[in-house]
């Protein structure tokens, strides 16, 4: 897991760009933390990916979870480190600059949760669930088609297709929630391995 040389990198200079023009970020947590915090789930470390400056991270991290933290934005990243620092829990968080699109997990590290929300492709799902431990959690939101009915401009490759991201699990997954917002044009989803 690396940067490389992301320096042109056009998803670096967009989501950069984006970071610096928001002014202070929120830092609020994905309602599916909610829900794995309350979700029997083994100790063990986190995994964020597309993770931008993440309230999740931080909440994982104050209950004591090691988080490691994957983005393509040394912008969301240097806010997220600076808000672990403030809030005491930098020892916690590790940020890694990386394009998901060539990201591959450590074959040897596993996490009881990896959690992904507001980014899809579906290479980065297949190597992300091979990253998780006997009885961890996948949690995942992503762009259905409804998404693109209203915004057409959105790449189909970055909405989930009807039956997805269920029918790429491996068998030894079940799934535990699947629920669109159609309002929003996303689906949430949380699976457990075996």
């Amino acid at each position: 897991m690396g940067a490389g040389d992301l320096s042109t990198h056009p998803d670096r200079m967009r989501w950069n760009a984006k970071y610096e023009a928001a002014g202070e970020p929120r830092f609020a947590p994905h309602p599916l933390v909610d829900w794995a915090l309350v979700a029997d789930v083994p100790t063990g470390p986190v995994l964020d990916l597309a993770c931008g400056p993440s309230g999740s991270a931080l909440r994982l991290a104050a209950e004591g979870r090691a988080v490691t933290a994957i983005d393509v934005s040394e912008v969301a990243l240097r806010l997220l480190q600076d808000e672990a620092r403030r809030r005491g829990v930098d020892g916690l968080v590790t940020t890694v600059q990386a394009d998901l699109s060539s990201w591959r997990p450590s074959p040897t590290e596993k996490y009881a949760i990896v959690l992904c929300t507001g980014f899809w492709y579906e290479q980065v799902f297949l190597r992300a669930i091979e990253a998780v431990r006997p009885s961890g959690l996948v949690l995942w939101e992503a762009f259905t088609a409804e998404a693109r009915r209203r915004r057409p401009s959105l790449p189909a490759e970055w909405c989930l297709a009807e039956d997805e991201p269920a029918a790429l699990l491996p068998d030894n997954f079940s799934v535990l929630l699947q629920q669109d917002l159609p309002d929003q044009g996303k689906r949430r989803f949380v699976a457990r391995a075996e």
